[in-house]
């Protein structure tokens, strides 16, 4: 088969090696560590949020995508202003927006109210040790005086995302991608699917930052890989992944990254178990002053 044409409609613009090489949190004293932690939670927040908003997968996957791209580079948002929780919801409400299936201001904040409520929150670097057996709603309630204050802030968050990125907004998402693969391979497996998405979806927390890095049609490609080889089931005979514009040594690369992401999250669980991942950036600069005491100790 020839390679396939026309995959510059299928692109998304990537990060430079100079965006890569530096941030803005990094230039303003944030360790790479802690970057990544909040970023990897930030992106978690993004994921729970779209889930209880009922978006669709690809709105929920392109939101995380927004989310990270406005951290990258010395030009983008830096930790040490920003809090990775407006970002976040900006993040989700704008993808939304966009998309068939808008949602208010005020269901979004609703839903962070009780995501970030550190007394009914379910997830694990918000709240530690787990909500109660019946968290009371009014440790989550959003009265109407804060419910009209976080919505200046969620609009404000938004033209901020838009100024930072350019209004470079658009975000092609692999998953459709890797099923209309699977089909041009006659592969087509609902275990197999399944594993796919799985990959895909883990991969937009990777530390490597691959959905920003990779063109949509190699993560597709690396994650058909992985999946087959996991399910095993036999693709096409040869270097089939060429035939879609992927080189060997690029697939390797992702799926060593996509096979990593399971020790990645387990090891930044067992990092933040004794207290939540700062994402408010007073919080972040707290972080940062207790890590700078302790190492002058």
């Amino acid at each position: 088969m020839a390679p396939i044409q026309g995959l510059d409609s299928l692109s998304n613009a990537l990060a430079t090696l100079a965006q890569l090489s530096t941030s803005s949190s990094s230039l303003d004293g944030v360790p790479t560590d802690l970057e990544a932690s909040v970023r990897f939670a930030g992106s978690l927040l993004t994921q729970a949020a779209g889930v209880l908003l009922r978006l669709p997968q690809e709105v929920i996957a392109q939101a995380v995508v927004i989310f990270t791209r406005f951290w990258i580079g010395p030009e983008g948002g830096s930790l040490a202003i920003y809090s990775a929780k407006d970002i976040s919801a900006a993040s989700v409400y704008l993808t939304a927006k966009l998309s068939f299936q808008p949602t208010s201001p005020r269901s979004v904040l609703n839903v962070y109210s009780f995501l970030l409520s550190k007394e009914a929150s379910p997830l694990w670097f918000v709240n530690p040790n787990g909500p109660g057996v019946q968290p009371a709603p009014e440790t989550y309630y959003l009265s109407e005086g804060t419910y009209q204050s976080e919505r200046l802030v969620l609009l404000r968050m938004e033209a901020t995302i838009l100024r930072t990125l350019g209004f470079q907004i658009r975000v092609i998402i692999p998953h459709t991608i890797a099923l209309t693969y699977l089909q041009t391979m006659n592969a087509t497996s609902p275990a197999l699917a399944k594993r796919i998405f799985e990959h895909l979806s883990a991969a937009l927390l990777s530390p490597q930052l691959l959905y920003v890095t990779h063109q949509p049609n190699a993560l597709a490609v690396a994650a058909i890989y992985l999946g087959a080889r996991e399910e095993g089931v036999k693709l096409a005979d040869g270097e089939w992944w060429k035939v879609f514009d992927v080189d060997r040594e690029e697939l390797g690369f992702l799926v060593v990254a996509m096979r990593s992401m399971n020790g990645f999250a387990m090891a930044e669980k067992d990092k933040w178990k004794t207290q939540p991942i700062p994402l408010i950036a007073d919080d972040v600069m707290e972080e940062l002053e207790k890590k700078r005491a302790s190492d002058g100790d």
